[in-house]
Parts: C-alpha cells; sequence; structure tokens
C-alpha cells in the first residue's frame, strides 16, 4: 500500500479510494493520516490529477475546514485551488475515531480545467456577458508578508481540530525546546502556509507550545512571510 504503514482504521478507505477512482474517470483519491501531519500522505488512488504522493503532507485541510466551520457530517465538499496552473475541485471527509478524535481525511479530487475552458469559450462567443470564467474561491490565502496574521473566529470545534493537528505538529522534541531556531522557522513555515494561524486563538496555541511570547513569534512570522514574498518577486535586474 504504497511503502507506509497505514492505520488499522485508515485500512477500509483504501478500497473505497480504488472504487471510487474506478467509478468516475480522471478522478484522484488521496487518504490521509493526520498522525503525521508532515508527513500525511498514505495512499493514493490516480495521482495523475495533483501528483500527490505518499510521503506528501495536505494543503488546504485547515483552510477549508475554517471556511465550512468544521461540519458534524465532516463533509467539505466541492472546494477549489490551482495546482501548477489548473483548476482542481476537491471534495474531503474528515475521519473521526468513535471519540471523535480526527484520525485522517479523503480527499477526491477532479481536474476542473476544462470546464474553465469551455466557460472561457462561451463568454469569448457572447460579448458583455461577464462573469463566466472567474475562477471559483479557492483556498484562503495567508495574512500579506509583513504584517500579523489574520485571525478569524470560528466554533470550539474547528479550535479543537487546529488543537490537536497542531499539537501533533510540534511533538515533544518542539514543546521541550530542543528545536533549533532554523528547525523552528521551518515548522512556522509548515503551519503558516497551511492556514494554522487564520484561526483564532492558534498564534497563542503555538506561542505557548514552543516557549515563544507572542512578540517573537509574530517577529518570526514576519521575516518568513517576507523571504517568501522575495521568492515570489524576484528583483529585476537593475533593481535593489
Amino acid at each position: 500500500m504504497g511503502g507506509m504503514t497505514i492505520h488499522p482504521a485508515l485500512v477500509p478507505y483504501v478500497g473505497i479510494a480504488d472504487l471510487i477512482v474506478r467509478t468516475f474517470a480522471g478522478s484522484e483519491v488521496v487518504l490521509h493520516d493526520l498522525a503525521d501531519p508532515r508527513r500525511s500522505v498514505v495512499y493514493v488512488a490516480n495521482g495523475s490529477v495533483t501528483g500527490r504522493r505518499v510521503g506528501d503532507c495536505f494543503e488546504h485541510l485547515i483552510t477549508e475546514a475554517v471556511k465550512a466551520g468544521n461540519p458534524e457530517d465532516g463533509i467539505l465538499a466541492n472546494y477549489y485551488f490551482e495546482k501548477d496552473g489548473r483548476l482542481i475541485r476537491s471534495s474531503t471527509l474528515l475521519i473521526r475515531a468513535d471519540d471523535k478524535r480526527l484520525l485522517g481525511a479523503l480527499c477526491i479530487n477532479l481536474d476542473a480545467e476544462s470546464a474553465r475552458q469551455a466557460l472561457s469559450f462561451i463568454q469569448a462567443q457572447l460579448p458583455g456577458l461577464t462573469g463566466l470564467s472567474q475562477t471559483p474561491k479557492t483556498a484562503a490565502p495567508g495574512a500579506d508578508a509583513g504584517t500579523a496574521p489574520q485571525e478569524t473566529s470560528h466554533g470550539p470545534s474547528v479550535q479543537d481540530f487546529v488543537d490537536d493537528l497542531v499539537n501533533r505538529m510540534i511533538g515533544s522534541a518542539a514543546s521541550e525546546g530542543r528545536l533549533s531556531r532554523e528547525e523552528r522557522l521551518n515548522l512556522l513555515a509548515f503551519m503558516d502556509e497551511r492556514g494554522v494561524f487564520l484561526v483564532k486563538g492558534a498564534v497563542e496555541l503555538v506561542a505557548r507550545k514552543l516557549g515563544l511570547s507572542k512578540v517573537t513569534l509574530y517577529g518570526d512570522l514576519d521575516l518568513l512571510r517576507t523571504k517568501g514574498a522575495r521568492r515570489e518577486n524576484p528583483a529585476q535586474p537593475g533593481q535593489q
């Protein structure tokens, strides 16, 4: 099963993943084990849509759970994101244990780029008709570089969901202060890229778990976002 041990409670979902891709042509199904958030992907059925591989990590799970309010049925349905310039439609099932503890997630991905191109063609044939070719709302981006994170208020279920993931991301080494500064920055970058700091209370939780002040944590995030902005917008020749 892809070279990784799969939690017994998640094994039945391997068959479901294979069933979906054999039934719906062009679909991709990704199974995550959230016990190890940084290497959560444990099985991929038809990885041709996003190129996901076993050992990869989740990308949009937290931001979509935040926007959906972490629904009771655990289904995050029909959200969109871009991958390598292509529009992807996705739906996710959050998998919980009997005690409601989050175990994993089953994600279905479909390439929606052809639909977007068809809408663009229709718009071109009907002058004056606007709005059809706009990309559907994608996963919420992080806060702008150089600013404090945008913290959005949501119900306790979302906070519990993120608190659980944060605890797993940080692990015992980080909580005991055994991380180097570089390791800490890499960990914070991972959290920030996946929307952890969009959730109310996440800054305080992470700072407390890492033994940092909020000021230090905000400073680290500002540094990471500034570096990220520079990578995305490199200086042109002749510019400083």
